[in-house]
């Protein structure tokens, strides 16, 4: 079992943060840390929504442009704009990914009961597969989002995969 499946266990605790207007939530077991945006440098070839790559720690993490990966305008950061930390499971490992939100409120109980299905548009393909569920809180929705699901594409592996590739190459150097 993994840290992530065992704190899903014990924890009804999400980190509720705004990307555009909207407020989703993210179950805390995803979240490693939020840090302030750093200088990131772009990686060429890359999805529109992937804003480059940052050092945490002296290890390399790729970031995505949230608002751009759920299909909203591009990011303007602000003093409020921060990155979380994210661990999501990409085959038979965890990665590790920075995701732009433009603000971070707190973290919140949400019991299994109080969380209501996505909605359902007739006669429209859903594009947000990435939606668990809906939370009616202090008289405002929010979604609570699968990171899994959100962030989960080829081109994270792929580009996990050209970042340990270049660490190899500045060992080799050293």
């Amino acid at each position: 079992m993994t840290r992530t499946e065992k704190i899903k266990e014990t924890s009804n605790s999400y980190l509720s943060f705004r990307v555009d207007k909207e407020v989703f939530a993210v179950h805390v077991a995803h979240v490693s840390n939020i840090i302030e945006v750093p200088y990131i440098t772009h990686v060429p070839d890359t999805p529109d929504y992937m804003l480059g790559v940052i050092n945490l720690r002296g290890g390399i993490l790729p970031v995505i442009d949230t608002r751009m990966k759920m299909k909203m305008p591009p990011s303007e950061f602000s003093s409020q704009t921060c990155v979380l930390v994210m661990e999501i499971t990409h085959g038979d490992g965890i990665l590790q990914v920075g995701a732009i939100v433009d603000s971070v409120h707190e973290v919140i109980e949400i019991e299994d009961k109080n969380i209501l299905p996505p909605p359902s548009i007739q006669g429209v393909k859903r594009s947000n597969e990435f939606i668990l569920g809906i939370v009616n809180y202090n008289d405002s929705f929010i979604m609570l989002i699968d990171v899994d699901v959100l962030l989960h594409e080829d081109n994270l592996g792929n580009i996990h995969e050209q970042i340990n590739a270049i660490k190899e190459e500045l060992q080799e150097i050293k």
